[in-house]
C-alpha cells in the first residue's frame, strides 16, 4: 500500500510540474513570437512611413522624375544648361549639400544598444511592375519569388499580412494613386522555434531533476504515514490479542459449565467468577478504546474539544491521593505529597482526574514493595506542574521513548494479570494532556528512579 501511495505521490508531483512548465514555457514562446511579429510589422511600417507622403520632393519622400516643365517653375532651359565640367557658383555649391540631404533618406541606424533592424525590401508599383526603392531597401528578393509575391498581393487590400508559401511578411499602402509594398522574411519572427527547443531541453532536465527530488521527498513526506500505518497495524494486533485472551477463557469456562448441567451453580462458582473477571477486563479494554477514539476525534475536530471549565487541580490531586492510599498500603508503597493550594487550569475535570489517577496508579504499580512514591504539585512561571516520582526499577533507555505508545508495556510481558492493564493508561493520559494544551514527559535513571512530569497552562 505504501509503495502504491509513494508512486501516486511522485506521479502527481511530476504531472503537476510538467503542466506548470508546459504552461510557462508555452506562454514564453507565445510572447516571444508576438514580440518578434510586432518587431517585423514595426519594421515594415517604418519602411513605408519612410516613403510617406508619396511626395513630391518632401524630405524622405519618393519624387518621380518630371517629363517636362515650365522654366518659370524652376526648370533650367536647355540653352542655359551648363556643361558638366563648368564651375559652380559659391551659392550653388553651398546649397547643394542641403538639397542632397533633403532628398536622400537616412539608412537604418545601428549601435547604441538598440535592437538590430529587420531586413526589409521596399518596392513601388509603377505600371503594374515593381520598382525597387534602393534608398530604403535593406534586403533583396529573388525575381521568381518577387513575381509570385507581387501577384499574390496585387488583389489584396491595404494592410499587413503573410505569404506562408513564399516565406514572407508584407505591408501594402496606397496613397495619392501610388502603391508601395514592403516585404520581410518570415524567419525574422521564427526565433520562438529555437527558443522552444531550448526550453524543451531545459524542461526535460528540470523534470529529471525534480523526479530525483520527488523520490527523496516522497520518502520523507510519507514517513509519518508509514509510521501511522505501522502503529495502526500494531494497534489492531495488540487489541485483537487483548480481546482474544478473555474471550478464550470465557468460551472455555462456558464449555466446562455446559459439560456438567447436573451440577449446581455453587459448584460451578469457580468458572462463573473467572468468566465475570474476563468480561470486566474486556469491558475495561473497550472503554479505553472508546476513550482514545473520542480524544482522537476531538483533536481532529475542534468542535468536539473538552469542555472549557476552570478546574482546581489541587483538589483533583488531593482527591486521587486519598483514593490511592489503600492501593499503596496494599502494595507496601509509601506516599509522600507536596501539593500547592488553589492551582487552577482550564479543561475537563473528569479527564484531568483520569490522567492524574493513571500516573499515580502507574507509579504505585511499578514502584515495588518498600519503595516510595512522591507527588508534587507546584506553579512554575505560568504553568501548573505535577510531578510523580517513584523509586525502584527504572525504565530502560530503549523503552522510554515508547512509554506513551498504545498497548506498549516496558516489561515486554503480555500477561496483563501481572500489571492489571492493557498498556493504554499512559497513552490515554498523554492524549488527555495534549488535548488540554499541555505536555507529559517521562525520565528514568538507575540512581534517581522514574519521574513523570505533567505540565498544563495555569489559569490565574
Amino acid at each position: 500500500m505504501l509503495k502504491r501511495l509513494r508512486v501516486k505521490f511522485v506521479a502527481l508531483n511530476m504531472a503537476t510540474v510538467a503542466v506548470v512548465l508546459a504552461v510557462v514555457f508555452t506562454a514564453i514562446c507565445v510572447l516571444d513570437y508576438q514580440q518578434s511579429l510586432a518587431q517585423v510589422n514595426g519594421a515594415l511600417e517604418a519602411t513605408l512611413a519612410h516613403t510617406d507622403p508619396f511626395g513630391k520632393g518632401e524630405p524622405g519622400g519618393f519624387s518621380p522624375p518630371d517629363d517636362g516643365g515650365d522654366p518659370a517653375a524652376g526648370e533650367t532651359p536647355e540653352d542655359d544648361v551648363l556643361p558638366p565640367d563648368a564651375p559652380q557658383s559659391p551659392k550653388e555649391a553651398d546649397a547643394e549639400p542641403e538639397t542632397a540631404g533633403q532628398t536622400s533618406p537616412k539608412p537604418p541606424r545601428i549601435g547604441g544598444g538598440k535592437e538590430a533592424a529587420v531586413p526589409v525590401a521596399a518596392y513601388a508599383v509603377e505600371d503594374g511592375a515593381l520598382v525597387e526603392l534602393p534608398t530604403i531597401t535593406t534586403a533583396s528578393i529573388d525575381d521568381d519569388v518577387l513575381s509570385a509575391a507581387a501577384a499574390a498581393v496585387a488583389e489584396l487590400p491595404d494592410g499587413n499580412g503573410s505569404l506562408p508559401s513564399l516565406g514572407l511578411y508584407y505591408a501594402k499602402r496606397t496613397a495619392g494613386g501610388e502603391t508601395r509594398l514592403a516585404f520581410a522574411d518570415m524567419s525574422a519572427a521564427n526565433g520562438w522555434m529555437r527558443l522552444a527547443l531550448t526550453l524543451a531541453g531545459v524542461g526535460v532536465l528540470a523534470l529529471g531533476a525534480f523526479f530525483v527530488i520527488s523520490l527523496f521527498f516522497s520518502r520523507w513526506a510519507l514517513r509519518p504515514v508509514a509510521e501511522a500505518w505501522e502503529r495502526q497495524r500494531q494497534f489492531v494486533a495488540d487489541a485483537s490479542h487483548d480481546l482474544k485472551t478473555p474471550l478464550t477463557v470465557i468460551l472455555a469456562n462456558a464449555a466446562i459449565v455446559a459439560e456438567h448441567p447436573e451440577r449446581t451453580v455453587a459448584s460451578q462458582r469457580q468458572w462463573l467468577e473467572s468468566t465475570a473477571h474476563e468480561a470486566k477486563s474486556m469491558q475495561s479494554l473497550v472503554n479505553d478504546l472508546l476513550e482514545l477514539a473520542k480524544i482522537d476525534e476531538a483533536q481532529v475536530n475542534e468542535t468536539l474539544a473538552p469542555p472549557s471549565e476552570t478546574v482546581d487541580v489541587s483538589d483533583v490531586v488531593e482527591s486521587e491521593l486519598l483514593q490511592m492510599e489503600s492501593v499503596a498500603f496494599e502494595a507496601d508503597v509509601a506516599l509522600r505529597e507536596d501539593v500547592a493550594a488553589d492551582v487552577r487550569v482550564s479543561g475537563s475535570a473528569s479527564q484531568l482526574q483520569r490522567a492524574v489517577k493513571t500516573l499515580l496508579d502507574n507509579a504505585i504499580k511499578y514502584a515495588g514493595a518498600g519503595e516510595t512514591v512522591s507527588v508534587t504539585l507546584e506553579v512554575i512561571k505560568r504553568d501548573a506542574v505535577l510531578t510523580v516520582h517513584n523509586t525502584g526499577a527504572p525504565i530502560s533507555a530503549d523503552d522510554l521513548p515508547h512509554i506513551f505508545d498504545r498497548f506498549y508495556r516496558a516489561d515486554k510481558v503480555r500477561n496483563r494479570d501481572d500489571v492489571g492493564g492493557h498498556g493504554l493508561g499512559l497513552a490515554i493520559a498523554d492524549a488527555i494532556v495534549r488535548d488540554h494544551g499541555g505536555t507529559l514527559t517521562a525520565a528514568s535513571t538507575e540512581d534517581s528512579g522514574t519521574t513523570f512530569t505533567l505540565t498544563l497552562p495555569r489559569v490565574r
